[in-house]
């Protein structure tokens, strides 16, 4: 049977940690437990994090928002600061799992998780996030994209705890865009994700733009080139379109029970097309607001 330790405070955490080298460690336990029920001699103990609240929470500090590892999703989504600041992150988690998933789940289980399916994550990249990482003698910052090396690997070690997750606040952004291809339309692991963040100008070129794709490589996948191929273009299906065959050679898709590696390099192209909505819905704006002052 496995031994649960439920400690309140991050000092009896590390205490845990010195008596037991290398337990493992959960909040919400989504992916955890379901692979333990498969083996569950795999652990002999586990320590829960749910009750340290000192890594929970959303704060702001200055330029900066700084989300507790500890922290739901759904708790997340509810948050005035993330829906404010970061409507890109919310795009990603409401499409996370169910609602039972949300309520348990907790943003640092996504990201130290390391799946390049995971919805948090492609919002992260285009956030430029930081994680935190500490363990009782030290704390270490490093970028997101660092952190992660692959699939299920997440550069923390036995005796060290994600603890904080940190961007700064995305100024000037206009469009917050999430996007993820299932083989259903909820509770699906994604095919092929995209998140992007467009600043645009008055006229409609884009000024700065970010963009991630998930599940198209063992992490998540950026592209210099495809963004650079975009700013200062308009968001018409020309520009989209020929972006979006640099998108297929930069990703690096396999094969899997969900679906084909051409499948999914076809479909992460694609997903850039849905930013020309973007484009339609600003000039459909601007006739209608001109048709009001006449």
């Amino acid at each position: 049977m496995t031994r649960i330790h439920l400690p309140e405070t991050l000092e009896e955490v590390w205490s845990i940690m010195d008596r037991e080298p290398g337990i493992k460690v959960y909040a919400g336990g989504t992916d955890l437990l379901v692979r333990l029920r498969r083996m569950p001699e795999a652990c002999e103990s586990l320590i829960c994090i749910e009750r340290v609240t000192e890594i929970q929470g959303v704060t702001e500090e200055g330029d900066e928002i700084v989300i507790g590892a500890g922290t739901t999703h759904s708790r997340l989504l509810e948050d005035p600061i993330i829906q404010r600041h970061a409507a890109i992150l919310c795009r990603g988690l409401e499409m996370l799992g169910s609602p039972p998933i949300r309520h348990m789940g907790t943003i640092g289980g996504n990201v130290a998780n390391a799946s390049p399916a995971a919805d948090s994550l492609p919002p992260l990249y285009v956030l430029r996030a930081f994680v935190e990482i500490r363990s009782r003698s030290e704390t270490r910052t490093v970028p997101i994209d660092r952190f992660i090396n692959g699939p299920g690997q997440a550069q923390i070690g036995p005796h060290e705890l994600l603890t904080r997750i940190r961007f700064a606040k995305p100024r000037g952004f206009g469009i917050h865009h999430y996007e993820k291809i299932g083989r259903r339309k909820a509770q699906a692991c994604a095919v092929a994700s995209m998140a992007a963040l467009v600043a645009q100008s008055p006229d409609g070129l884009v000024e700065e733009i970010r963009l991630s794709w998930g599940s198209v490589g063992p992490t998540v996948v950026t592209c210099e080139e495809v963004e650079d191929a975009i700013r200062g273009r308009t968001l018409v299906p020309a520009t989209l379109q020929s972006a979006a065959g640099l998108v297929e050679h930069a990703v690096a898709p396999i094969d899997d029970v969900r679906a084909s590696a051409e499948y999914r390099r076809l479909v992460a192209g694609n997903l850039l097309l849905r930013l020309a909505q973007y484009r339609e819905k600003a000039f459909t704006a601007e006739i209608a607001e001109g048709a009001e002052r006449k």
